[in-house]
């Protein structure tokens, strides 16, 4: 038998013997040089990929241009296939894809070309740039003028074919930014270009909504996508707080945007996003106020200052003003459908949304002029680098800081709501000492507010109803305000008496429009709290400054919503109510063609339902209208008025 002796796994000696006692074998070396053998082979061949991992990198590098060019040609090939096959399928479904591949088309060029080329460009453009410098002081007052004449003569045209009241509301628009100037935090360091584009896209963006029909489709269409994706946050909040989660509105429904914002944001700025968005707007202002009046249309005032949360510290006290006053001017999409539901018209509240995002920018530079250097301004290499490490992480951090910028928002809101309900407690009970008890802020607003009301465009006999609207929403909230708006316009329609005991009971269609842009704003006391709190926990720093903004910023964004509610009284076209207009206009002793009456009457032919001749029917119109407009006006290819004979 034949022992033999080797090294076990374990490290022990095994002996073995062979067939014939006393043969010693020993294993050890042998053993030793197979594992040698296999750990060199195994050596060299880990440097060999090791060499060939080496030299892969060092192509990487050496070509990596190329390399990062063709994995863009392929993202940017797969991406037009995608789109190009959506548009196939179904264009108008694909739309939205589309405009977001086109504009994002857009900017990539644009910012190449710049990189690329821009210094030439400027170089090139220095003897024009040169040349207008030169000639600025000049060709400014002739663009001035200009655009003054043109103003003034549309308006005395427009107001020919419309009426006086247009007329008013333009004068109460140059008063409020007189006023803004006259009370300026400091009078004469104003910049004109705030105020000239300000006003300029104030009128632009009311022409294009409220005389075309595509500027107000576009609007709409944007703003549904926006309210589809704040939307997104209700699943959120269905899981947490269960199907009714609505029925506490503000806590379960809005609070959880401001987490779903904040997280969303956070990542945008992990991935540089808002940082090249935030650079890339302007309107003669600096690039935060610009964003942050942009976002105003569709956000709300908490929500927006997430969006430029790491420049709030860095801000001017002009630029806090500003951020705060377009806060202050808008309302957020959120409530959008809210006051739809009410029965205001969807279109007015886009429209206001809109045209106060540049007028909150014009007033906040009016009433607090900038300074101080914004550094955003003047130094456009300043980014805000990212706190996190991976997307995961940004927006766990977005979530966990909206935690305490709720709570700061809550019982703010909570603590100002009782003490403004207790401050109106004390002055109606001060009222009942002299037997009226129903004397109130919003009541004595109402007084006050009257000549404000009749500047933008109010008749005088509904100018008080307004003003209490507007003291209505200043002291308590816009819900409550639109609400009571909502009333109004329900005693119109139903045709019931305008007076009763002496007391009107509804507005007329041009108040009830521009009281709807003149409410259309979170400009109350109430939010003054909210927004102070919000601005607080995103830069505790800045607390005093913050503060002292708080009381002019409030007051500017009122006024913001006045003058849009100015601009729509001298822009908007009241739409004709033919049948009631031709029931009234027909039925009177003198009877005039005008506009108006022609424009009913080609409606009323085009809406009846001709069966054969001498058999037809029709819609919400009488008879007696029918005859009556056959007899003034000529009849059109749809009805022929020889059928009533």
């Amino acid at each position: 038998m034949m022992e033999m002796i080797g090294r076990h796994k374990s490290g022990k000696h095994i002996r073995a013997f062979g067939a014939e006692e006393g043969t010693y074998v020993n294993m050890d070396s042998t053993m030793d040089e197979d594992d040698e053998k296999k750990l060199n082979r195994h050596n060299s061949t880990l440097s060999l990929l090791k060499q060939k991992v080496a030299a892969l990198k060092h192509l990487c590098v050496q070509h990596r241009d190329t390399i990062v060019l063709l994995l863009k040609l392929l993202v940017a090939a797969g991406w037009a296939a995608v789109v190009i096959a959506a548009c196939v399928l179904n264009f108008h479904r694909a739309i939205g894809l589309l405009v977001i591949s086109l504009l994002v088309l857009f900017f990539l060029i644009w910012d190449w070309t710049m990189a690329r080329y821009g210094d030439r460009i400027c170089e090139g453009l220095r003897p024009v740039r040169d040349l207008a410098s030169k000639q600025w002081i000049r060709l400014r007052w002739l663009i001035c003028a200009c655009v003054l004449v043109g103003l003034v003569c549309w308006l005395v045209l427009d107001t020919a074919k419309r009426g006086e009241r247009q007329l008013v509301s333009f004068f109460g628009l140059l008063l409020l930014i007189f006023l803004m100037m006259l009370f300026s935090k400091h009078p004469f360091c104003w910049s004109w270009q705030p105020l000239f584009c300000g006003l300029g896209l104030q009128f632009i963006f009311g022409l294009l909504v409220l005389r075309t029909s595509f500027g107000l489709e576009a609007l709409e269409w944007l703003g549904h996508y926006v309210e589809v994706f704040i939307a997104y946050t209700d699943v959120g909040s269905r899981f947490i707080f269960g199907d009714n989660y609505e029925d506490h509105f503000f806590i379960f429904k809005v609070m959880p945007i401001l987490i779903f914002m904040s997280s969303f944001i956070s990542i945008l700025y992990h991935l540089g996003f808002m940082q090249w968005l935030i650079y890339k707007v302007t309107m003669g202002t600096s690039s935060v106020e610009s964003m942050a009046a942009a976002a105003n249309i569709f956000l709300g005032q908490i929500e927006t200052p997430l969006l430029i949360r790491p420049y709030i510290s860095g801000l001017t006290l002009s630029e806090i003003h500003a951020l705060m006053t377009g806060g202050f001017a808008s309302i957020a999409g959120t409530l959008l459908a809210v006051f739809v539901s009410f029965g205001v018209e969807a279109s007015h509240l886009m429209a206001a949304s809109l045209m106060s995002a540049p007028a909150s920018l014009t007033v906040s530079k009016l009433f607090w002029p900038e300074t101080e250097t914004p550094n955003t301004k003047s130094s456009p290499d300043v980014k805000v680098k990212a706190e996190s490490n991976n997307i995961l992480e940004a927006a766990s951090q977005g979530a966990i800081f909206a935690v305490s910028l709720v709570a700061n928002v809550v019982v703010n809101l909570l603590s100002f709501t009782a003490l403004l309900a207790f401050l109106d407690g004390v002055v109606s009970w001060l009222g009942a000492m002299f037997d009226y008890p129903q004397l109130s802020f919003s009541l004595m607003f109402s007084y006050v507010l009257m000549p404000l009301a009749f500047i933008m465009g109010v008749s005088w006999e509904d100018s008080f109803i307004v003003a209490e609207l507007v003291g209505l929403k200043t002291f308590l909230n816009e819900i409550m305000a639109y609400q009571k708006l909502s009333q109004l316009m329900k005693r119109r329609k139903a045709g019931g008496p305008e007076y009763v005991n002496n007391v009107k009971q509804y507005i007329s269609v041009h108040s009830e429009t521009i009281a709807t842009y003149a409410l259309c704003s979170f400009s109350n006391l109430a939010s003054l709290g909210m927004s102070i709190a919000a601005l607080i926990s995103m830069a505790p720093e800045r607390q005093s400054d913050i503060s002292s903004c708080g009381v002019r910023s409030l007051i500017a964004g009122s006024v913001s919503c006045f003058m849009t509610a100015c601009v729509a009284g001298t822009l908007y076209i009241p739409k004709l109510e033919c049948p009631n207009y031709l029931s009234i206009t027909l039925n009177s002793t003198n009877v005039t063609v005008a506009t108006e009456l022609l424009t009913c009457c080609t409606q009323l032919y085009n809406s009846v339902m001709v069966h054969e001749p001498w058999n037809f029917t029709l819609k919400e119109f009488t008879e007696s209208s029918l005859q009556a407009c056959c007899a003034l006006t000529p009849s059109s290819s749809h009805f022929n008025c020889s059928w009533l004979l």
